[in-house]
């Protein structure tokens, strides 16, 4: 998938998501009131617009999620109407050394949700890279020549679903000069430490567990 980013569409992840969530509220064993949804990478990006009021209404979601908890997502995709989110709380963790996913490209997209009425924080570690939670991960991080990353590029939805790139003019592609490969990944163990104390002081406090 890192190697081939086009072989699976983006928001299709966004309803799995939904659906998964529907069946996790009728399980006997879920308290469907305490539903979180926490993803990585592509799926940290998932997580992290499966927050659109706009994508609700598309795919008819009934259930709720609690809170939010994106990892390195890849934020270089301006969606239609991706202020209108909903009203959960939404915690973004990256790394300041991700040269896959920047994580200043999510704070830009952040600033502009407080005024939307959104419950958003970023938390930043200085010394993590891409992965920075995978334990297998290589010490310091290591450059994956086959990786694609779209860091350089600038994608806007202009229309429902079709995404442009804005530099072109035209529909985003995976061969567009913008895409570049060698993004680094790597283990951190400080920072990995301090997101899961950050993950699990979320989890008491929106469950509300003692």
């Amino acid at each position: 998938m890192n190697s081939n980013q086009a072989a699976l569409g983006r928001t299709n992840l966004i309803l799995d998501i939904y659906r998964a969530l529907d069946i996790l509220a009728k399980h006997p064993r879920v308290d469907s009131a305490r539903i979180a949804l926490m993803g990585f990478s592509r799926g940290g990006q998932a997580t992290l617009y499966a927050s659109l009021k706009r994508f609700h209404r598309l795919w008819q979601v009934r259930r709720g999620i609690c809170d939010l908890r994106p990892f390195y997502p890849d934020c270089m995709t301006t969606f239609l109407s991706e202020t209108d989110v909903v009203g959960r709380p939404i915690r973004i963790f990256g790394g300041m050394q991700d040269d896959y996913n920047p994580i200043a490209v999510c704070k830009a997209y952040v600033e502009r949700l407080p005024a939307a009425g959104a419950d958003v924080e970023v938390t930043e570690y200085p010394n993590a890279a891409h992965a920075f939670d995978n334990p297998l991960g290589a010490q310091p991080a290591k450059e994956q020549p086959t990786f694609r990353s779209v860091r350089n590029c600038k994608i806007r939805e202009e229309a429902e679903g079709l995404l442009i790139n804005t530099e072109t003019g035209q529909p985003f592609n995976y061969r567009d000069a913008c895409v570049v490969h060698g993004p680094h990944t790597g283990h951190d163990p400080d920072s990995t430490q301090d997101a899961k104390r950050a993950v699990k002081g979320l989890f008491r406090r929106v469950f509300q567990l003692s």
